[in-house]
């Protein structure tokens, strides 16, 4: 099984995640976002969105489709993926692998979205890095709220402003897992 955490940047899909962990021991944690940082050290990213490389979609649905066989442990993905193309050609490898997919988005206000970008520190070494990622993440905003509407009809939306203790418990509720604490 996949647990699928998306939402806008700021939406809370990590705080959720790290909320999930203790409540669902077993289950393995996946970032793709690391796939795409090792792809930026080898390859080009033309424009600039490693999303955007066909490699970098294929690697993220192998990467979890052998998470799943190989240790056969429910897997968490915290990863914001809003283009519809990209969302039905992993999801349907996942799917086309025989393994469940449970895809939840988190609905957050843009006010709210552009608060936690702005309080959060990326490279806190780099200053002026912390800013372009500050930026590009608030130009996202736009596109991730608008493909709520494109996204696959059994996503779950969820109220990204709950607290992540009533988040975890409804995610769990809904993939039927009972917490472990």
């Amino acid at each position: 099984m996949i647990v699928w955490v998306n939402g806008a940047f700021g939406s809370g899909k990590s705080t959720l995640v790290d909320e999930l962990r203790p409540r669902w021991p077993e289950a393995l944690v996946y970032d793709p976002e690391m796939v795409g940082y090792v792809l930026r050290e080898i390859v080009e990213v033309p424009t600039g969105d490693f999303q955007d490389l066909r490699l970098w979609r294929r690697q993220v649905a192998d990467l979890a489709v052998g998470l799943v066989e190989e240790y056969q442990r429910p897997v968490l993905v915290p990863m914001t993926l809003v283009d519809p193309r990209y969302v039905e050609e992993i999801f349907d490898a996942l799917k086309d692998a025989g393994i469940a997919v449970h895809h939840f988005f988190l609905k957050v206000s843009e006010e709210v979205l552009v608060k936690r970008i702005d309080g959060r520190s990326f490279t806190p070494d780099d200053p002026a890095q912390d800013e372009r990622v500050r930026r590009w993440c608030k130009s996202k905003i736009e596109s991730c709220m608008a493909a709520v509407d494109a996204l696959p009809s059994d996503t779950v939306f969820l109220d990204g402003e709950l607290s992540p203790q009533e988040l975890a418990y409804e995610v769990l509720a809904r993939v039927g897992v009972v917490p472990g604490r």
